[in-house]
């Protein structure tokens, strides 16, 4: 149904393949628009997000232990540490 499309990276002007298998996933999630970056530049862009990103402190609902979130803590909802929360997932 779809074929391999060879796009330009709007970021290091690299070409890269827009595989059939990503065009149906984007299909699927619902995306208007091909996406504009390689992989590797998509990458570097979240990473850079990331260390970007500030990081609040809370307390673990479950197990008591220091939480890092990306979010500021409210009262109203519990917070989970990374282990309490993938075993609540």
């Amino acid at each position: 149904m779809y074929d391999d499309k060879t796009l330009v990276c709007k970021e290091c002007g690299q070409d890269f393949v827009f595989t059939a298998g990503e065009q149906e996933f984007y299909v699927e999630k619902g995306f208007q628009n091909e996406p504009g970056r390689c992989k590797t530049c998509r990458d570097a862009r979240k990473n850079a997000m990331r260390q970007t990103r500030e990081m609040y402190t809370a307390v673990c609902a479950e197990c008591g232990a220091e939480a890092k979130v990306p979010f500021k803590p409210r009262n109203d909802r519990p917070i989970y540490c990374s282990d309490c929360f993938a075993k609540n997932s």
